[in-house]
């Protein structure tokens, strides 16, 4: 826990979030000797026509902000004015995240693919990318082809990796000649930014050969210094460095936003990363944190055990104007079986397009809002799925199929936080990322997590203290209990024992559902014994006590099978989904 009598020399910090449809100024100040949110503003993005420039729309939400707070914080010719001055106008640090922009087209090369090719692409998923072409010993095209297919594809980055530090050379090197011959046949305007990864012993080499050929040559230490060992954390910020470079060629008032932030600006997944890595080795939660954040852009998760770290990005995923492109994941079938009505595949269609002409519109009817809520359902599917194969290699998983269980789960995103009601968040959380064992579910009403962490590189002190103001909601404790039983039989006993010394007793069913009241602050115990060896957390068929503090839908048992599976039958499967929500509150 922080200590709520230090004091900051630096009181006030401005962050500013340049989302992809909504640019926001968010304030935190130090109030009685701890960080809090103050106020936020906000404006549309001004990265499109007629404007094309987000300086532009950082400028308007600048203004909103210091409107509510009714005090300056530009001067005259609409500038920041740093520091505070003594009549209280002003800020004094500010920090800033990115996300509007196109996909960043990227290329990435390895020698073996189930080793450096792999490491590589799990390095490019922590920005907002799209893998166009790869490079590996696997690949049998003549070099003349490899480097059409390059030209071709237009990248923005090229990664290379391979090569334990001190190992392989040789096909190193023919595949950096490949990249150059490329490189060197692209207009230079065109060209690629380039990242080494790979075998140290060959960087200078390699920078001899590609700094002269690409846009600019960046190096970081080997992502597969052994063939056990990978390691992307310091690839992982120079990336976060190298997203910056190529936004500030494809966008208008990214250098402006950055001289403002004193290049304190970052992706927002590596915000959301860095913050959750934070949380986890300050709690030090045996299970880990998770966040998800679904957005227009993309699907972010990031996981954090302790000194570990897993972050992945999935543009393809988000729900603003690349929304058709879900299609080629999963199908209109999978998204329309988690609506409670019967909506037609045409309709449902229909709106994918809608909406990603108009990424900003909000839903403006019943079936419009079931729609996007099942998107985002089969989107987090899609997601945690794949995510699961980059998690620490020390990681529990409970069984085949079934997710890593964590201790606290965090969720962002607009379709997440604006449900109409918190039932309909935690349902479409569960029913997307289907915890197992005991899970802790806070919502991230203002999208702070990616500013937080972008924070943190100027002060770790703030992003704890606000995340323990009150500025985050604590849905509820969940409990999903792992068992093979046949549907309707009793797998868990549970007793509640409040503060004042009630008790509620309940017994749960497989393919169950339960929401335990207990209100957001009171505190309780919860006594947890397993039937038929249901495993709650503790282990198949082991009891165990807990002691727990109320959330705004205070305790929830979700019995309803890992995996989850939905009936075949519509009929009876949109009544039991009708259910679910009417038992969560709507």
């Amino acid at each position: 826990m922080s200590d709520p009598t230090l004091l900051f020399e630096t009181a006030s910090l401005l962050a500013v979030d340049i989302g992809a449809s909504t640019t926001r100024a968010i304030l935190f100040e130090v109030v009685e000797g701890q960080y809090r949110l103050i106020a936020m503003g906000q404006s549309p993005t001004t990265s499109e026509m007629p404007i094309r420039d987000i300086g532009e729309g950082a400028r308007q939400a600048i203004e909103n902000l210091q409107s509510i707070l009714g005090r300056p914080l530009l001067d005259a010719e609409q500038q920041l004015i740093i520091p505070t001055q003594p009549d209280g106008a002003g800020i004094d640090a500010v920090v800033a995240t990115i996300s509007t922009g196109p996909v960043v087209r990227t290329v990435v090369a390895g020698l073996l693919s189930s080793v450096s090719l792999e490491s590589a692409q799990r390095l490019s998923e922590t920005i907002c990318s799209s893998i166009v072409e790869t490079l590996s010993l696997k690949d049998h095209r003549k070099p003349e082809e490899q480097i059409d297919s390059i030209i071709r594809v237009h990248p923005d980055l090229i990664i290379i990796a391979g090569g334990t530090d001190g190992g392989a050379s040789r096909s190193i090197k023919k595949m950096v000649e490949v990249i150059g011959l490329a490189c060197y046949l692209m207009p230079k305007n065109k060209r690629p930014v380039v990242l080494f990864a790979g075998n140290q012993n060959l960087e200078k080499e390699v920078h001899a050969a590609l700094e002269p050929l690409s846009s600019s040559f960046h190096v970081s230490p080997n992502i597969r210094p052994s063939l056990e060992v990978e390691d992307l954390e310091p690839a992982r910020k120079e990336l976060a460095r190298i997203f910056l470079e190529i936004r500030k060629r494809q966008i208008g008032g990214v250098e402006e936003v950055s001289q403002l932030s004193g290049d304190l600006i970052m992706p927002p997944a590596f915000g959301l990363g860095r913050i959750i890595r934070l949380l986890s080795q300050m709690y030090k939660p045996g299970k880990g944190i998770l966040a998800a954040d679904v957005g227009a852009s993309a699907v972010t998760i990031a996981v954090g055990f302790d000194d570990k770290m897993a972050l992945n990005v999935y543009p393809y995923l988000g729900l603003g104007e690349n929304l058709p492109g879900i299609l080629r994941f999963t199908s209109l079938d999978d998204i329309a079986r988690w609506m409670p009505v019967d909506i037609s595949r045409d309709f449902i269609q229909n709106y994918l397009y809608q909406k990603s002409l108009h990424p900003t519109s909000i839903p403006a009817t019943k079936e419009d809002l079931m729609i996007e809520q099942s998107l985002a359902r089969q989107a987090l599917r899609l997601a945690f799925a794949t995510a699961g194969k980059s998690y620490p290699t020390e990681v529990c998983f409970p069984g085949v199929h079934l997710r890593p269980m964590h201790d606290f789960i965090y969720a962002g995103g607009s379709v997440i936080t604006n449900a109409p009601t918190f039932g309909q968040s935690l349902l479409l959380l569960l029913d997307g990322l289907q915890p197992a064992g005991i899970t802790n579910f806070i919502l991230d009403r203002n999208n702070l997590l990616p500013v937080l962490g972008a924070a943190a590189d100027f002060n770790k002190t703030l992003p704890i203290q606000v995340i323990e103001s009150g500025a985050f909601v604590n849905l509820a404790m969940v409990v999903s209990p792992v068992s093979n039983t046949r549907y309707g039989t009793v797998i868990l006993r549970t007793r509640l024992i409040y503060a004042d010394g009630k008790v509620t007793k309940s017994e749960v069913k497989h393919g169950g559902l339960v929401v335990l009241p207990l209100a957001a602050g009171q505190t309780a115990q919860l006594e947890l014994h397993p039937i038929h060896q249901a495993d709650v957390g503790f282990g198949s068929g082991r009891a165990g006590n807990i002691n727990i503090t109320g959330g705004a839908l205070g305790v929830v048992i979700d019995a309803r099978g890992r995996p989850l599976e939905l009936p075949i039958d519509a009929q009876r499967r949109r009544e039991l989904i009708k259910k679910w929500h009417w038992i969560m509150g709507g």
